[in-house]
């Protein structure tokens, strides 16, 4: 199985580099010179990194073969991808998005929607829950919100703080608990 670790975005400069939406954690770890990606569209690698470089906070990458702004242009929106049985297996760290994505997410027993995606934050990573009425709901994905990850069962534990579901639903212009609608 391979795992998405960043999408490249718009060219950077006119030397071929590559800005690109970091979807790791361990970005120092995966953008080394000489890792190799798997690339999705295939038709454009696979890519081997020359040079990583932080701009302010986006991650700059170069490319063998890539060296004009033209040549950058054709990897926009192309996804990184590495093999996943580089990983460790039975690393409790963290979890991936595809790990994430259409496990339920509960309070207590009940289903309150279902994991959308993951965004990875500088500070902290949100789960983006869909709602049944299809309103994506933001959480902290942090242990004190989100105790319990248990994707042998298929779902999510959250224990969100009074209101964060409220906060959600009233930026939709519904009716929390105590509106008189």
């Amino acid at each position: 199985m391979q795992l998405q670790v960043a999408r490249i975005g718009k060219p950077h400069g006119i030397r071929g580099e590559v800005t690109v939406q970091v979807l790791t954690d361990a970005p120092a770890d995966r953008f080394v010179p000489g890792t190799e990606f798997v690339v999705e569209p295939a038709s454009v690698g696979p890519l081997t990194v020359v040079s990583a470089r932080w701009n302010k906070d986006i991650l700059l990458l170069a490319f063998d073969g890539i060296e004009t702004r033209n040549e950058a242009e054709t990897l926009r929106g192309a996804k990184l991808f590495i093999e996943t049985e580089e990983l460790d297996e039975d690393d409790d760290e963290g979890w991936y998005e595809h790990e994430l994505v259409g496990l339920e997410a509960r309070v207590g027993s009940q289903v309150v929607g279902k994991i959308a995606a993951l965004h990875t934050m500088p500070v902290q990573d949100l789960l983006v829950v869909e709602a049944p009425d299809g309103k994506e709901i933001l959480i902290p994905f942090v242990e004190q919100i989100v105790p319990e990850v248990n994707v042998a069962e298929g779902f999510v534990l959250l224990t969100p703080p009074d209101g964060l579901f409220d906060v959600n639903a009233d930026d939709a212009g519904a009716a929390g608990p105590g509106d008189n609608a």
